[in-house]
């Protein structure tokens, strides 16, 4: 089930706000702590088809009441009377309010920090008569997640949800979905989140389709910083995810924070997460955990695709096949090849001039891809001193920053998101562009970077980054499921 939050501050259009919950959800929350004035909760919650759970939080649990404790508990007196269907009661007040009617009992137990006594606070809610107990603890990633999902997807006498908070929060939502919690938290829309970094009703439902997610589902890793914030997470997530359904598969996607990777390996093996689709940000950080790697990930310390095999994690590198391959693609149609004649029969990058802006490992994964194709490499960056080194590592020419107006390039590749498009003497000024070049920007895709609009400007033919990120989303698809894409669902 969902459970949407709702934190109305007026009560002449809380109802307005507990109603469009309700179109949306299963249990609705209603948080008392946010209003300005003590509300007529019977009045409040009276007339809704669906069930209400009332709460209200002090601000050391995380709400916004600011009014006495005493005054607070007799208003979660006064609603439990009103009737709702669920009330929530921290541990530490839940003694001095008995059980009234059939509304059942949320305890309740908020830690900022990791705990070690879960099965004594199971214990004493149980003494306090609890029907559900509530943990609200930090996840800013998943090792920091780990007790929590620990408590809840342990059998117990007690059912157990959860509520993260932090970037990995949508984490451990999803995962609550597979192990059978009760109900997970989201937000009605932006704007109106419980925390930060909550997920919206609309990031669980259109982009993490979290509807398909039960005890059978296989997760697919996504390693991305960001959490759903991340737009070009929650648009490989939702192509996935959508490529999924369309073949009638048990996977979907899990975003994934990492911190720690200490125990990564044991806690990926305990979620049965056997693919990890990786980031830019995490492409090296991740070979910590592999075994084998194939050789364009040995030499450019990059990828973005880690499998478990039988013999351990293999890591791969997909991005500069894909790049490569629907650059030529544009090279061929440039250059007016007959209908049916491939890139791989053309051979287009062959003898051509191509200057690579970056000193990073994407750079260093195009720059393996490249020389296997036959290009003329030459290799410049803002950082000198990287780009004369990847140069040497490479035996291709190394272009000083200061001199890249004075070159001349058929082919002009972008794979450093740092670079900044203007006219300072780090920054790379497009007027060196002409017309006679093409462009790849790898830095934002599927979107369009500054840079490419103005190389689409000056008369550069253009790569799309949205044929490169289908041609990778697709390739990564293919790896996991063993199975084609589906068109439809490659569309960003």
């Amino acid at each position: 089930m969902i459970c949407i939050s709702v934190t109305p501050t007026s009560r002449k259009l809380a109802k307005a706000d507990i109603l469009n919950a309700t179109r949306h959800c299963d249990l609705v929350e209603v948080c008392l702590d946010h209003l300005a004035k003590e509300p007529d909760v019977g009045d409040l919650i009276k007339g809704f088809n669906k069930p209400i759970l009332v709460s209200c939080r002090r601000q050391t649990d995380g709400g916004q009441w600011t009014g006495s404790e005493d005054d607070r508990i007799k208003l979660l007196r006064q609603a439990i009377v009103a009737g709702p269907e669920y009330i929530e009661l921290e541990l530490d007040a839940a003694a001095g309010i008995p059980r009234f009617g059939k509304t059942k009992r949320v305890i309740s137990y908020t830690s900022y920090k990791p705990l070690g006594n879960v099965d004594e606070i199971f214990r004493d809610a149980a003494a306090v008569h609890a029907d559900v107990v509530k943990f609200t603890w930090p996840t800013p990633a998943l090792d920091a997640a780990w007790p929590l999902l620990a408590a809840v997807t342990k059998k117990r006498e007690l059912p157990v949800v959860g509520m993260g908070v932090g970037a990995g929060s949508t984490t451990f939502s999803l995962l609550s979905l597979r192990f059978g919690s009760p109900w997970v938290y989201a937000a009605l829309e932006k704007g109106m989140e419980a925390h930060d970094g909550q997920a919206t009703v609309w990031d669980l439902d259109e982009v993490y389709d979290w509807i398909a997610i039960g005890p059978k589902t296989r997760f697919v890793g996504i390693v991305e910083t960001g959490g759903h914030r991340n737009e070009a997470l929650r648009q490989a997530v939702a192509t996935l995810n959508a490529g999924f359904r369309a073949l009638g598969l048990a996977y979907r996607c899990l975003p994934l924070e990492l911190g720690k990777l200490d125990k990564l390996g044991q806690m990926l093996d305990i979620l049965k997460i056997n693919a990890l689709i990786v980031g830019a940000e995490w492409s090296e950080t991740l070979l910590e955990v592999t075994g084998r790697r194939e050789e364009a990930v040995q030499k450019s310390h990059f990828t973005d695709l880690l499998l478990k095999q039988p013999e351990g994690w293999h890591a791969y590198n997909f991005i500069w096949r894909n790049a490569l391959r629907v650059l030529e693609h544009t090279l061929a149609a440039k250059s007016g090849a007959a209908p049916g004649q491939t890139p791989a029969q053309d051979r287009p990058l062959d003898r051509r001039n191509v200057l690579l802006v970056g000193a990073n490992n994407l750079a260093q994964a195009l720059a393996f891809g490249i020389q296997r194709r036959k290009g003329v490499l030459s290799v410049t960056s803002p950082r000198d001193d990287d780009a004369r080194e990847i140069a040497q590592a490479w035996n291709v020419r190394h272009v000083p920053f200061a001199s890249v107006y004075d070159t001349l390039a058929d082919v002009v590749v972008i794979a450093d998101p740092s670079i900044v498009c203007g006219h300072r003497k780090t920054e790379l000024n497009p007027s060196f562009l002409r017309p006679t070049m093409t462009v790849l920007d790898l830095c934002r895709m599927p979107d369009e970077t500054e840079f490419l609009r103005e190389a689409r400007e000056r008369g550069c033919t253009i790569v799309e980054p949205s044929g490169v990120y289908r041609e990778q989303l697709a390739a990564q698809f293919k790896a996991v499921t063993g199975q084609e894409l589906p068109a439809a669902s490659a569309n960003p």
